[in-house]
């Protein structure tokens, strides 16, 4: 059965608002405080399916988070402990559900760790190849298992271990891949290099150094050293542009408007 919806135009739209917090950062931030030396407040973190799953991603590693505002499903702020960089192995498979940026960020933690582990994923991220991460991650001494239907697809069984740091050229610029090359160089003795042929966005290097962790950026070519501690430290996730892009575009149609949208990340 058929419905007809009419939508009448604003003449304008008025107001100030927030929009939630930033997604990659949110993942970045549940990662990166889950391996700090201390306890680490995350304001306005993105309580979507995708940044939950790779907090509890975080958890079933062994680190410890309590949610201050929001609900378990639903977090907001939290108080996520680090576990100091030494995670324990999981008890099950890793779910990222439909997060590609969730599981190309883990595989890069767990790449070094000293235990198996398995990510899985849903349908439409298990038809998602991962050989843009397996490569350079192989390059330096994991050892994956696709297990997907399709060649390169989750589910991925990942054997870390001690790892050792490359120098590694991008075929093509891509901040995930980056990022979990230079989240498994925190783990391995020595210079991690990663050159990008293009600039791509900076998040990782970004939080990094606000966790106390020293990223050098010369043009493309970033380097990190393994062995760096990362401090625990309180961060607010800004919010995050995609969702203000809609309110954006609909103030910019309608002649008069007037909108302020605070704490928008701009990076």
């Amino acid at each position: 059965m058929s419905e007809t919806i009419q939508v009448s135009p604003l003449k304008s739209i008025t107001g100030e608002l927030a929009v939630p917090g930033d997604k990659s950062i949110s993942h970045r931030a549940a990662i990166l405080a889950g391996l700090s030396n201390g306890s680490c407040f995350v304001e306005n973190f993105l309580s979507s399916e995708d940044c939950v799953n790779t907090l509890l991603g975080m958890a079933q590693l062994g680190v410890r988070f309590e949610v201050k505002k929001g609900t378990d499903d639903l977090p907001v702020d939290l108080l996520i402990h680090g576990c100091g960089g030494e995670l324990q192995a999981p008890a099950g498979k890793l779910d990222c559900g439909n997060s590609g940026t969730g599981m190309r960020l883990l595989s890069g933690v767990l790449a070094a760790q000293k235990f198996d582990s398995t990510l899985i994923g849903d349908e439409s991220l298990s038809g998602r190849p991962m050989d843009r991460i397996i490569t350079p991650l192989a390059k330096m001494g994991a050892q994956f298992e696709t297990r997907g239907a399709k060649p390169g697809c989750a589910p991925l069984l990942i054997t870390g271990g001690e790892l050792k740091p490359i120098t590694y050229e991008m075929p093509m610029a891509s901040a995930q891949v980056k990022s979990a090359i230079l989240l498994a160089g925190l783990f391995a003795p020595g210079t991690t290099t990663v050159i990008q042929p293009a600039t791509n966005r900076d998040h990782t290097e970004r939080l990094l150094n606000s966790f106390g962790v020293n990223v050098k950026t010369e043009g493309n070519t970033i380097s990190i050293d393994g062995g760096q501690v990362v401090k625990a430290c309180d961060l607010v996730v800004p919010g995050d542009i995609s969702s203000a892009a809609f309110w954006i575009v609909a103030a910019a149609c309608a002649p008069g408007s007037h909108l302020i949208i605070n704490n928008v990340g701009l990076n």
